[in-house]
C-alpha cells in the first residue's frame, strides 16, 4: 500500500499553521515599524467602545480615602466584522517526483521544503494585503482589493476628515508653520494619549516637491551631511517636528489594476508611540478544530486532490487593522 506523506504530523493544520506564522514577512512598512501591534480575539465580530474619545485623570485620595470609579456614561459601541482573507495553491505531483521512497527523515525534510516555498508565497501574499488594510486604516479609510469601502473610520466615528494643503508649489510658503499646524491638531486629538513624535509617509512626488522648496532645502541638505553614512537618504528627514518619509508601497489588484497605496502629491501623517491608537485584531480561522480559540495571524492547511493528484493548501487571515482615534490621522497635499 503507498504511503501518503502528508499524513504525518508535519503537515498537519498545527504544524502547517505554526509555520507559516514562522516564515520571514518580506513586505510592510507599518510591519517594520510596529505601529499596529496585534491583538487576538475568539470572535468574527468585534465591538469598540468609545467613551467621550478622552482619557480622564485621576484625582490625587489620602491613603485609606474613597477610590474613584470609572464611569460608564456617554459610551459609544460600534461593531466591526472582521474580513476573512483565504487563499489557495496546490502542489503537483511532478513536484515532488523523486522524493518517492518514503520513511526516512530527510525524505521527509525534502517534501518540508516544497511546503515552505509555497507558503512563503502565499504568506508574501498576504503580508502585501495587510499592508494595504493597514494603510488604509492609517488614511481612515480601509479599502478592499477592488478598491471599494470596507470601512469609512471617519464615518463610524462621526470625524470630519482633517486635509493641510502645503502649497508646495508657492516659493514664499511657511513650511514650517504648515507642518506646526500638523503637529498641534494631532495634539489636541490624541486628548489625554501619548505619542513620541509625529510620523509621516509621502508618496515620491511629495518628498521632491517638500526637499526642494526654498523654506525646506537648506534643513535637508544639513540632513544629507549628517545622513551621509546611510543606505537610503529618502528615509526619516525630520522638519517642523514631522518625520517625513518616502513611501512607495504599491500592489496588483485581482483585476490587473495597479494600486498606490498613497496617492501622488499627498501624504498621510500620524503619531507614534502612542498606546492605545492603533490595533491589529485577529479572528480564529473557520475551521473545527479553531472555534472559540484565539485568532492567529495566519493559518495553513492541507488536503489530497480528488483522486490524490496532488495536495490542496489552504491558507487565511482574518485581520481587522484599525485607527481607534481617527481624528488624529492628518491627509498633507502638496498643492
Amino acid at each position: 500500500m503507498m504511503i501518503n506523506p502528508f499524513e504525518s504530523d508535519a503537515f498537519n493544520m498545527a504544524s502547517l499553521t505554526a509555520s507559516i506564522n514562522l516564515l520571514p514577512n518580506l513586505y510592510g512598512k507599518t510591519e517594520e515599524m510596529n505601529l499596529f501591534p496585534a491583538k487576538s480575539v475568539r470572535t468574527r465580530n468585534i465591538s469598540v467602545e468609545e467613551r467621550n474619545g478622552v482619557l480622564s485623570l485621576l484625582p490625587t485620595q489620602v491613603p485609606g480615602g474613597t477610590s474613584t470609579y470609572e464611569t460608564h456614561t456617554n459610551r459609544t459601541m460600534r461593531s466591526f466584522t472582521i474580513p476573512h482573507i483565504p487563499h489557495d495553491d496546490v502542489i503537483l505531483p511532478e513536484e515532488i517526483q523523486g522524493i518517492r521512497a518514503f520513511g526516512s527523515e530527510s525524505e521527509l525534510e525534502a517534501m518540508a521544503n516544497v511546503v515552505t516555498d509555497h507558503l512563503q508565497s502565499m504568506r508574501n501574499k498576504h503580508a502585501i494585503t495587510l499592508e494595504y488594510l493597514r494603510m488604509g486604516a492609517l488614511k481612515g479609510v480601509i479599502l478592499d482589493a477592488d478598491g471599494s469601502i470596507l470601512y469609512d473610520l471617519y464615518d463610524e466615528f462621526g470625524i470630519t476628515p482633517k486635509t493641510v494643503n502645503f502649497a508646495l508649489g508657492t516659493a514664499g510658503t511657511d513650511v514650517k508653520r504648515k507642518c506646526l499646524e500638523v503637529v498641534r491638531y494631532i495634539e489636541d486629538n490624541l486628548r489625554g494619549e501619548f505619542m513620541n513624535g509625529v510620523h509621516c509617509l509621502v508618496s515620491p512626488e511629495f518628498f521632491d516637491v517638500l526637499t526642494s522648496h526654498s523654506k525646506v532645502k537648506e534643513a535637508y541638505e544639513r540632513w544629507q551631511e549628517g545622513a551621509a553614512l546611510r543606505n537610503d537618504m529618502r528615509a526619516g528627514f525630520t522638519f517642523g517636528g514631522i518625520t517625513f518619509e518616502e513611501y512607495r508601497g504599491q500592489a496588483t489588484s485581482p483585476d490587473g489594476t495597479v494600486r498606490k497605496f498613497i496617492n501622488a502629491n499627498e501624504g498621510h501623517c500620524f503619531p507614534v508611540g502612542t498606546s492605545q491608537t492603533f490595533v491589529t485584531y485577529f479572528a480564529p480561522a473557520d475551521f473545527n478544530e479553531t472555534v472559540n480559540t484565539l485568532g492567529l495571524p495566519l493559518y495553513a492547511k492541507q488536503c489530497p486532490r480528488k483522486f490524490d493528484r496532488g495536495t490542496e493548501l489552504h491558507t487565511q487571515s482574518n485581520p481587522l487593522p484599525m485607527c481607534l482615534r481617527p481624528g488624529v490621522l492628518v491627509k498633507v497635499t502638496a498643492s
